[in-house]
Formats: structure tokens, sequence, C-alpha cells
């Protein structure tokens, strides 16, 4: 790619044959590295054949990413030493390795960090983390440095491999406690959802400011004959309420897990592993505005699952709290192979091989769309071949047999409809968009705000090149392009495009899926889910059959080996933690990254950028608002939190 968008962008109907004809060798040359294949770890999911070598990240990148693995590795280290002081037969020569490495690497990070300059003028926020790396940090050539940092983030990889490897050493054992989890964050800071994630308030939180608020759906009717909770039962939970009156007002909502029955239960190291399809309800209260939860059924068949409900009966305490985890066990599958990697990574990645082998460079679309794929095909290669690989972290972390779970992530990105997810669609089509039945929804309205910004934007950018619905089906490109996301890319509800409107709509569903919806899903990883007794792939016991009977060690036998906790923490922090390039910000990936567009329509001062911006800062006003007003902050959704791309 050019290292800035071009000046006078231009549909092919309008070119002169001569130029047409360059467009058709420039695509023509990409193809030959963007070509469709599938990958044995994502069954059928097309996806690039290969990385191409464009798709390198940029030094800035690789400089973020080691700077969070030294953290990582000094975490790592500062656990591995307690372990040691407590079993002097602990190996501790890795330790000392790993020491000298994290100390060479981090001060080479700090040094070239001094020679990054952020520029900050104007003091608004969407200019924050604009890369201006000096001249003289540069005199080695910005490849060499960018490989010499990739270097140094493989080998910290490398050291989080090493080190203590079993619970025994860890000093956690069975039972477990809280305590044990809680002590592996050294040098990471402790979570507030550690000290809160027990509540039932904060349990129902999760369902619409968690990492997955995409799931609940509002009851329509009467509840599912599988889900047999009666009104005497419904009456004693929710004061002042009944069941008739709740489903007549639209109070009440569902989280139905039926479609991880695929999953295969799998073991880590000789030890079983439970993958859990349960059911649970919450309800809004009359007059009230927040959601609380009613009753959770651990299976899909309620002659084998009883219903748990609150109590605060002390032989029905911890069923009620097993069932909770159970829940939270079958949300995060659900998050990270479903909202996370089928509905955004992949359906991404497809839009992105499409774009580069049908729209020309000189394409306004190939402009518009290229800097919202800046790291995406890279970060899904590294996935492909590590993250999601047998004996990879979601192998050892997660419940399901690990081609059970690739399998299911390949299903959820078949199934995943592009129009029906549209935001709007979306929330419609879940019966959750409607704010006076369910006022406390944060990922809704925070979403919808950051939704228009987009919507706006993209409909000033395409206004300019496109005059009205014949040059969108004069468009021989821009119907390729199209053609190819439904066909070799296979996203279902793709298209067609034969209108203004459609192409707006289109376009601004990924945006919106590469930048917010991706935020969404990614970062609550880093301050939620990297606390695995809050939030973890996989159980390690059998579902709960009796209501009565249960004990704290017995919930706390449900969580996993602490060996396993500190895994999830340091891939999950990993994850979470990168912020690159925030939404708005349209920089080139080569030094000195100059703006991307360059034709004046486009950044004037009354041009859409610019009002693009304008109006973030607004979302990012609104935003920090209601968090004030809020019983907890919803950062997820800032404009200034969200990175342009998936590039993590």
């Amino acid at each position: 790619m050019p290292h800035t968008a071009p000046a006078n962008p231009s549909l092919p109907q309008n070119d002169t044959p001569e130029q047409q004809a360059a467009r058709a060798i420039q695509l023509d040359l990409t193809r030959l590295d963007y070509q469709w294949g599938t990958v044995g770890t994502l069954p059928d999911v097309p996806v690039v054949q290969g990385l191409p070598g464009s798709e390198t990240p940029t030094l800035s990148w690789w400089v973020m990413l080691a700077g969070i693995l030294v953290k990582l590795v000094e975490n790592h280290i500062a656990v591995q030493l307690e372990a040691l002081a407590r079993d002097p037969l602990v190996e501790a020569g890795e330790i000392a390795v790993n020491q000298a490495l994290v100390a060479e690497i981090k001060a080479e990070v700090t040094a070239i960090q001094a020679k990054i300059a952020h520029n900050t003028s104007g003091g608004t926020f969407w200019t924050r983390l604009v890369e201006d790396v000096e001249m003289e940090v540069l005199s080695l050539g910005e490849e060499a440095l960018a490989a010499r940092f990739e270097n140094h983030s493989r080998k910290l990889c490398a050291a989080l491999e090493l080190g203590v490897a079993s619970e025994a050493d860890l000093g956690s054992g069975f039972p477990r406690s809280l305590e044990a989890y809680r002590d592996l964050f050294r040098e990471i800071p402790l979570p507030g959802i550690a000290w809160c994630f027990q509540d039932d308030a904060e349990f129902a939180r999760l369902r619409v400011a968690g990492p997955n608020p995409m799931l609940l759906a509002r009851v329509v009717d009467a509840l599912p004959a599988k889900f047999p909770l009666n009104a005497a039962a419904y009456a004693a939970i929710v004061a002042g309420d009944s069941l008739s009156d709740a489903l007549a007002d639209g109070r009440l909502y569902l989280l139905d897990y039926a479609a991880l029955s695929v999953l295969i239960p799998g073991s880590t190291d000789g030890q079983a592993k439970f993958v859990y399809c349960p059911i649970a309800l919450f309800a809004v209260p009359p007059g009230g505005s927040s959601l609380v939860p009613v009753a959770i059924q651990c299976g899909q068949d309620p002659a084998e699952h009883p219903l748990f409900t609150p109590s605060v009966r002390s032989d029905e305490q911890w069923g009620w709290d097993i069932a909770k985890l159970i829940v939270q066990v079958a949300d995060g599958n659900w998050h990270e192979l479903f909202a996370h990697l089928a509905h955004t990574h992949l359906v991404i990645e497809a839009v992105a091989v499409s774009t580069r082998r049908h729209l020309a460079e000189v394409h306004p679309l190939c402009a518009l769309l290229v800097p919202h794929f800046e790291g995406t095909l890279f970060i899904n290669y590294e996935a492909a071949t590590s993250l999601i690989t047998a004996g990879g972290p979601i192998d050892r972390i997660f419940g399901g047999t690990i081609a059970s779970s690739q399998q299911m992530a390949a299903d959820a990105r078949a199934t995943f409809d592009f129009t029906r997810a549209m935001l709007p669609n979306d929330l419609k089509a879940r019966g959750v968009g409607d704010a006076s039945k369910l006022p406390d929804y944060p990922y809704r309205d925070d979403a919808l705000l950051v939704w228009q910004a987009i919507h706006e934007w993209v409909q000033g950018y395409v206004g300019l090149y496109y005059s009205g619905d014949n040059a969108v089906t004069g468009d021989s490109e821009l119907q390729a392009w199209a053609a190819t996301i439904v066909g070799e890319g296979q996203v279902k509800g793709f298209g067609p495009i034969e209108t203004v409107h459609q192409l707006i709509d289109s376009c601004t569903m990924i945006l919106f899926t590469a930048s917010a919806q991706h935020a969404a899903v990614n970062f609550p990883q880093a301050t939620i889910m990297e606390f695995a007794p809050a939030v973890t792939g996989a159980g390690w016991q059998a579902e709960p059959l009796e209501r009565h009977g249960h004990d704290r060690q017995e919930w706390l036998s449900y969580m996993p080996p602490t060996d396993l906790a500190l895994k999830q923490l340091e891939v999950l922090y990993l994850l979470g933690s990168i912020h690159y390039r925030p939404l708005g910000t349209y920089l080139s990936r080569d030094y000195p990254f100059p703006a991307w567009f360059t034709d004046p329509r486009v950044t004037g001062s009354e041009g859409p950028l610019t009002h693009f911006q304008e109006a973030l800062f607004k979302v990012e006003q609104r935003i920090a608002a209601r968090n004030g007003a809020r019983r907890a902050s919803y950062p997820y959704l800032l404009p200034s939190q969200i990175p342009t791309s998936i590039n993590i």
C-alpha cells in the first residue's frame, strides 16, 4: 500500500481507459500476495493464505507489546520468587535468567519510548498516541528496529512459558482459596472485580457491561418450556412483582447457552474439565432500572438440572454461587469463541482480504477501509498458529477439546449474519433496544453513540464520491468486492449493495466491528477476565444436580488450578492492554507517519473527517458524564479507548 491515501481517489467508471488498465494491473499484483486459503486450526474458515509481508506491525506497536510483556514477565518472576521462598526445591536457575532478560529488554523499551513523542497538539483526545519517532532513533532503520523488538517480544513470551508450572509449586493445592488467586497479581494491578464478583448485583451487571453483553435477550410471551420457573417461585424472589406482570411489561431477560452443546469436554494435565450449557433468567423489578438475577438452570434438561435461585439460607447459598460460576464459565466460552474470535477477528479478515483483492488503491473505499484493517491479518495469523492450537492457551484454559473449540469458532463464524448483527438490528432482534424497559445497559447506550458517529462519518465520506445509486451499481470494483465478501469470504447476510444507503450501512458496520465492537469484547479481558474466579473457560467439577448440600470448598473446586489461572492472567492481560491508534486517528503505517487522508475535501475544516473527530470528542464527554453517574464505570467504548483496528 502507498504511504498515504491518494489525493484524488476515483471510481473506476470515471477513469480513462489507461487509468482503468493501471488499476487492473495493480489489483492483479496485489492478488498475488492476498490469496484465499484456510488453516487447520479453523476448519473451512476463509482466511488469507500465508501472511503478506506488508501486514507486519509498526515499530510503535512492537514497542507497546514489549512494554506489556515486560510487566508480565516481572509479575511472573515475582510469583516464582514467592513459590521459591515456600519451596526450596523449585528450580531457581531460570528465574535468574529471566530476571536478566527482562532487565535488558526493559532498558531498551524505556529508551525507545523516550524517543516516541506523542502529539497532543490542541489537547484533543484523538491525537493522543500519535507517534513521531525521532530521526536519530531510526538511524538503524525502522524495519531493523521493529524486527529487534519483535525478537524481544518473542523472547519475553518464551520466558512466560518457563519456570513454575504446577499448582503445587504455587502453593495452592486443593482446596483452593481466593487469596491464592489474588496473590498471582504481584506486579500487575489486581482488578476490582476480584473483590465483588460474588455479588449478585455484579453478576447481573456483567450481562450488560461485561465482556459479553451481546447475548442477553428479552423473554417474549412466556418462559421456554425447558425452563420451568413457576409463578410462586418468581414472586418469592422478586419482591412486589409477579411473573405475569413481568412478562406483560417486557421486564424478563434470558441467557441461553444451548449452542455450547457442541463442545466436547477435554482435559488438561490429565485432569478432566467440564463445559456447561446453562440457562439464566434476569428481571428488572417494578420501578427499577437494573437487572437482578432470578434463577439459573445449569443444563438444558429440567428433568436433570434443578433451578437454583438467590438465597440467604446457608444450605442453599453455595449451590447458588456454584450456579453463577457455571454461567460465567459458559459466558467465557461464548465470549472468546463467538463474540470475540468469530464475530470480530474472522469476519473482518474476510472483508480485509476482499478489499485488497478487489478495490484498487485509488478507490475511495479502499482509502476509507484499509486503516481499519491494520494489524488484523497479523494478529489472526498469530492466533491461528499459537493461541488456538493443540497445547496452546485455549486448549489448556478452556473446557472443550481443542478440536471442538476450533469447530465451534468456525461454526460461529459461518452462521454470523452481517446485516442481522448491525447494532440497531441486533438490539431490536434481542428485544433490548427499549431503554424504558431496561434502562441500565451501558454497552447498548454507549455503542449507539459511537455507531451514530461512525455512520455520519461514513455518510459524509461516501457522499463525496458517490453522486447517487447509479454510481454504486456502476462501480465494477465495488460490486466485485461485495460479491467476494459473500462468496469466497463466506460472510452471510452481506449485501447486495445497490444503493448509497446500503453502502453507508455496510461500511458503518465494517468500521464499527473493526473498532468499537472489538474494543467492547477485547478490553474487558484485562480488567475482568484476567481474574479467573470471575470468568474462566472451564469448570473442574460436573454441574450440581441438587440444590442443597454444597459448601465453600466445593465452590472453590470448580475454579481452575492456580497455574492455569496464572496463564489466563498473562494471556488476557496481554490481549487487553494494547491501545494502538485510537478511533478517529488516520495515519500511514510508515515513518514519519504522515496523515493518511490527503484529499482536502475529506480533511478540510468542513470536511467529514473533521466532523467525525469533533463528534467523537462529544461522545467521549457524554460517556464520561454517564460513567460518573453509573454504579460502576464502563470505559470500553470511550472513543479514546477504542483502537481504529483489530491489532491485538
